[in-house]
């Protein structure tokens, strides 16, 4: 931290001392983005390892905080490219109907130092049963230092064959059922390691997943920069979020909410797979 002051003091008095004219907005920014590398160079002393690439797999259907929130904490890491990654060419819409343009296909990408497969509803259900697909993050995890997933993304990555005998967490909805099919063990947990796989729950644990792993990749001080940066200190208004702290009724309400739309397409899937 010494060393980050330092340079605080540095940058305020090479600016405050100097003759020169008010910079124009355009130095100024160059000067706040100069003065935020070396601030996280400075904190970035303790890298264990050495990521380039960040692949964050989309498509239609997708949920837009499994893959916005480890994309923005991820995408902090210095040095690192980024890529949104369709399964097809062509725009994706998230589940509430944003549309994203993808940089690559996965026809166009062959590897990764880090994949995050985030999750969905019917989109998910049908990527997880899309032989190319799976075929593709196999390919990529040969190569990968991790492997990751998000919610219902656990469901693909599980169906991929990465997942078998290890154990992860998964959104919520019978969990415990969608991981055991494809020999996974559920553990309840907000995220879970298991070697070089990654696995989150529900939704916003994937910012949690993503911050732990950016503290074992850049150490303590990076990882909670990022935090106050997003301001991430969360304190929800009432008590829920989990089945344990949710009203059994609200629980099973939920539960046969999804069930109508899941279990339907699951079978139907699994009937045509056998035919």
């Amino acid at each position: 931290m010494q060393k980050i002051l330092a340079l605080i003091v540095m940058l305020s008095l090479s600016w405050g001392c100097s003759n020169d004219p008010i910079p124009n907005t355009r130095e100024k920014v160059n000067a706040s983005h100069s003065a935020h590398d070396s601030l996280m160079q400075a904190m970035n002393q303790n890298q264990k390892a050495t990521l380039k690439t960040l692949g964050v797999l989309v498509y239609d259907g997708v949920n837009d905080l499994d893959y916005a929130g480890p994309l923005y904490v991820l995408g902090q890491m210095m040095g690192i490219e980024r890529k949104l990654i369709s399964i097809e060419d062509g725009p994706v819409m998230t589940v509430m109907g944003v549309e994203l343009n993808p940089d690559a296909t996965i026809d166009e990408v062959d590897q990764l130092d880090l994949l995050v497969i985030p999750g969905g509803a019917r989109g998910t259900i049908l990527a997880a049963y899309d032989d190319k697909l799976l075929s593709w993050i196999r390919k990529i995890d040969d190569n990968s230092l991790y492997t990751a997933s998000v919610c219902t993304g656990a469901w693909i990555l599980a169906a991929s064959g990465l997942l078998e005998g290890r154990k992860a967490t998964t959104n919520w909805y019978r969990a415990e059922e969608m991981l055991e099919k494809y020999d996974a063990q559920f553990v309840p947990e907000r995220y879970v390691r298991d070697g070089k796989c990654w696995t989150a729950a529900g939704v916003t644990a994937g910012m949690d997943m993503a911050l732990a792993m950016l503290e074992d990749l850049r150490g303590f001080d990076y990882a909670q920069a990022v935090m106050l940066d997003m301001e991430y200190d969360p304190a929800p208004p009432i008590l829920g979020g989990s089945p344990g702290k949710t009203r059994p009724a609200v629980t099973q309400m939920m539960t046969a909410m999804y069930d109508q739309g899941v279990l339907p397409l699951i079978d139907s899937l699994d009937i045509s797979r056998i035919q």
